[in-house]
């Protein structure tokens, strides 16, 4: 209570002031995770523009090497070329949904390539507008017929979304294992499919390429909200810390030596006062 003498420090052992302590270290812990969280963050955007960097140029090389099963796909293979020559299943096409481009909504265009070996490899050729109805394109430019030499990269087969079926000839998502289902379970490279880079001999009109570019990969502002978490922390403790002092002030105001070290406080502040302060105490002094 003000104005009376409490010994020193120990209210600071208070069940109350306890309590405060326990919250602000949950509270830097929290920090910490969040913290730790954004450095994680950074390192997978750091990982992923170096991944573009190191494969998105590199020269084609024949798919069997790159996939040499069905099922071969690495992480650290995306974007990386292929080239393969084989013959494009054109009646087999699929469409996946809601596939926006540059802001429009549309379909994109899978084609599987049947290879030398027999085996089909799925190939997205691009991107097509809705139609006059929103459940298909007007109109889908068809695939070189006869052999063609495709050169494509490489990318994951995407998983399944919630609500999003396959029906016809569209599916929700590129997941390769229900492509492998809607072409009756043929032999369907399921590990990636191909994102068309270029085609071999060209058709005259062909749907709108989707990946012309490195993706522009952007760390963003992860090491920013790390480094604001810390400091979160730190303003924690900082504000437990002058609670604590400004409760003692209060309770020990009464002590000498507390007395004193308040005027001395007081001093400082006074010989900290710039001429705008004086000034403005005189106005206010006169009004």
């Amino acid at each position: 209570m003000t104005g009376s003498t409490t010994g020193g420090w120990r209210f600071a052992f208070s069940r109350r002031w306890l309590g405060y302590l326990a919250f602000a270290i949950v509270f830097a812990i929290a920090c910490g995770f969040l913290s730790n969280w954004q450095l994680a963050r950074s390192k997978e955007a750091a990982a992923a523009n170096a991944l573009v960097t190191a494969n998105f140029d590199q020269a084609p090389v024949p798919l069997a090497d790159e996939l040499p099963t069905l099922g071969s796909y690495s992480p650290k293979q995306e974007w990386k070329r292929v080239t393969v020559t084989g013959t494009y299943e054109r009646d087999k096409q699929l469409l996946v949904r809601n596939r926006p481009f540059n802001g429009n909504p549309g379909f994109e265009v899978l084609t599987p390539l049947r290879t030398a070996d027999g085996s089909l490899f799925i190939v997205d050729r691009g991107w097509v507008p809705t139609g006059n109805t929103t459940d298909s394109p007007d109109h889908v430019p068809a695939a070189p017929p006869g052999t063609v030499t495709v050169v494509a990269r490489l990318k994951a087969s995407e998983p399944a979304i919630a609500g999003r079926t396959a029906t016809g000839d569209q599916v929700g998502t590129i997941q390769l294992s229900v492509v492998e289902q809607k072409l009756g379970g043929a032999d369907v490279y399921t590990g990636a499919y191909g994102l068309l880079d270029s085609e071999d001999p060209a058709p005259a009109t062909a749907p709108t390429p989707t990946v012309t570019s490195p993706p522009t990969q952007d760390e963003g502002l992860h090491w920013s909200y790390m480094i604001q978490w810390i400091i979160f922390a730190l303003i924690g403790f900082f504000g437990l810390g002058y609670a604590l002092v400004t409760e003692y002030r209060k309770r020990n105001s009464e002590d000498p030596a507390e007395r004193e070290r308040a005027a001395a406080r007081e001093r400082r502040r006074r010989a900290k006062r710039t001429d705008a302060d004086v000034e403005d105490e005189l106005l206010d002094a006169a009004r």
